[in-house]
């Protein structure tokens, strides 16, 4: 575990492996150690996988503005240049995703070099329609509230019963209690404000903008999660470099429910599109300094 100051805050990071860069952001109730199954998988990277604010080890501020696109951005370009890294490939599951597709596109506009390759899993460019997206943004606001009022227990009960997270139900019983207790372990207010900052209901609807990213894109969804299978057909049709890859027997948190082949599906996208020619490009980042 590693905490770095960045923007007045300080977010925990956890890095392993060698070689090409992998930054690794995970979704609403989640924490770095969402990808710690995988990471033996993903040796030949140099992975960064970081406690999102409001998340695991990391700060917590009590301004909900903190915590929007904008800053988060920020913060994830001041890791990575703490981190010597000057370029990355980045993998976002859900919120993560939305936030990597934040950061993919200022990359676009302003840091074409930093960005290598993007994988969305599970991952929506947010809600074209301005009254469903209002609604959106006052049902999260309720929840927040709700997080704040009850105990951390009764929200969580509450998350892992949402039709969303239903084939959650199938896992192992030692990785269903695993990802209790990591959920467990988030801070209330800490949750409560990323809902506030980075609810999809408050998100600008990206689709429109997906043409811009020239990098190759791999989006993966669940077969069983009908939702995200189809928004990621719609990005793709948008990006220009991009292709889809649906897993069976998978609902919304692939990584979780069909971890090898998610490992592996991703492994061979960043084989083909982000081995540098120089690896002393990442030596910074592996090595910590």
């Amino acid at each position: 575990m590693r905490r770095i100051a960045v923007n007045g805050v300080h977010l925990n990071v956890e890095t392993a492996g060698n070689g090409p860069a992998l930054l690794l952001l995970h979704g609403f109730t989640g924490s770095a150690s969402t990808w710690a199954p995988h990471l033996d998988r993903w040796r030949g990277f140099t992975t960064i996988a970081v406690d999102l604010l409001g998340h695991g080890n990391s700060d917590c501020p009590a301004d909900p503005r903190r915590y929007g696109f904008k800053h988060a951005v920020a913060d994830l370009l001041g890791i990575l240049d703490r981190l010597g890294v000057t370029q990355a490939a980045v993998l976002g599951y859900s919120m993560g995703g939305r936030l990597a597709l934040h950061l993919a596109l200022h990359c676009t506009r302003h840091l074409p070099e930093r960005l290598s390759a993007l994988v969305l899993e599970s991952t929506s460019p947010g809600i074209e329609d301005e009254s469903e997206r209002r609604a959106r943004a006052r049902s999260d606001r309720t929840l927040a509230a709700a997080i704040e009022r009850d105990r951390i227990e009764s929200f969580v009960e509450r998350w892992e019963a949402l039709p969303l997270l239903a084939t959650q139900e199938h896992l192992p019983a030692g990785a269903r209690e695993r990802l209790r207790r990591q959920r467990l372990a988030n801070d209330p207010q800490g949750l409560a404000n990323s809902l506030r900052g980075m609810s999809v209901g408050v998100q600008e609807p990206l689709l429109a903008h997906l043409g811009k990213i020239d990098a190759p894109v791999l989006l993966i969804a669940g077969v069983l999660d009908e939702k995200y299978r189809k928004l990621a057909q719609q990005m793709a049709a948008r990006l220009p470099r991009s292709r889809v890859e649906t897993v069976s027997e998978a609902g919304h948190a692939v990584h979780l429910e069909q971890p090898v082949v998610f490992a592996r599906t991703v492994q061979s996208f960043l084989d083909e599109h982000t081995r540098e020619k120089d690896p002393a490009r990442f030596e910074n980042a592996r090595s910590g300094r």
